[in-house]
């Protein structure tokens, strides 16, 4: 069921759009992210040998689908800084100081979509602008649509998950430490992940 434009899988240019599906028209509305059942997190490399793992435990959002022009379906995201969580206090404590997000002065990272397109199947891309500390970069969110649901208090429930790879330097996170065996303690690169839950506002 595509809820975006479609693109194909090898060429970035957009093809004719299929016929409304009325699965789809369904879909059309506006949709807050329910943080409670939703996930933003990273993964990134430590010491070179391992991976942490960590969540910002605040956030919120909102979708417009728009299953007549699906191609204008938008997406924004606002993240609290200072709720990010790797399970270690101490290395908490130094992702929210001035060496990396300096959560004080920017309590917020943001993403606002400007485009979304099928790739095939369930699957789409959310292209649009991440902001991290004062540092505005296009980013590319492939996402799985994993359906709809009406849970048990009568929401209407929508679903995605994803990821996106990142230069965390690009955004000015630079903060590093040589290791004695060759290396470094923070890889630059570092893979977002997503697993969103919304519902549908009431009309």
């Amino acid at each position: 069921m595509g809820i975006f434009s479609r693109k194909n899988d090898t060429v970035d240019t957009a093809v004719a759009t299929l016929p409304v599906d009325p699965a789809l028209a369904a879909l059309t509305g506006d949709y807050t992210i329910d943080p409670a059942h939703s996930s933003i997190g990273f993964t990134v490399r430590h010491a070179m040998v391992t991976n942490v793992r960590g969540t910002f435990g605040e956030h919120e959002g909102t979708l417009k689908l728009d299953g007549s022009n699906p191609g204008a379906s938008t997406a924004s995201i606002d993240v609290k800084i200072a709720s990010v969580d790797t399970g270690i206090g101490d290395r908490d404590g130094h992702l929210r100081s001035g060496d990396f997000f300096d959560a004080e002065q920017f309590p917020l990272m943001t993403f606002r979509s400007t485009e979304a397109a099928q790739l095939g199947g369930d699957k789409y891309r959310v292209t649009g602008d991440l902001t991290i500390k004062d540092v505005t970069k296009a980013l590319s969110i492939d996402l799985e649509f994993n359906g709809t649901a009406t849970d048990p208090y009568g929401n209407e429930r929508i679903g995605f998950e994803g990821s996106a790879e990142i230069l965390r330097s690009d955004w000015g996170l630079t903060w590093n430490a040589a290791l004695e065996t060759g290396g470094v303690v923070v890889s630059d690169k570092v893979k977002l992940n997503f697993d969103i839950s919304a519902i549908k506002n009431a009309a």
